[in-house]
């Protein structure tokens, strides 16, 4: 069992996020914004994090960034999720630090194939 941090501030997309996590057998942690995304990240150290590009206060972007200089947390994958599909889009996003993109509404076989791609050969529970 993997745990995936989301930083998702919709209420929807977070409890669609939650569910399939949670139904593919790993733990997931919730925070609505940049700032209680990056203090998980620092103390429950997840496996994953999927953030959200647009969310209030600071955006995913530069707080994927602040992870990836931290000693503490660059190591740990960051896929960004995001309504951002226009052409460039995917490779700001990547060129930002995250390490893989799905876009929303996301459909939920590629969702789940991205989560276990990330986490490599961890088994599910």
């Amino acid at each position: 069992m993997a745990t995936i941090l989301i930083v998702e501030d919709s209420q929807t997309n977070m409890e669609l996020a939650v569910f399939l996590v949670e139904s593919n057998g790993h733990r997931a942690l919730q925070a609505i914004d940049a700032e209680i995304g990056l203090t998980l990240a620092r103390t429950e150290k997840p496996d994953l994090i999927l953030m959200d590009m647009h969310l209030p206060g600071m955006d995913g972007m530069e707080a994927t960034g602040l992870l990836k200089r931290d000693p503490a947390t660059r190591a740990i994958p960051v896929v960004a999720l995001t309504a951002l599909a226009m052409k460039g889009d995917e490779e700001r996003i990547l060129a930002a630090g995250c390490d893989g993109y799905i876009s929303k509404p996301f459909r939920y076989k590629d969702f789940l194939a991205t989560l276990e791609r990330h986490l490599g050969d961890r088994p599910s529970a």
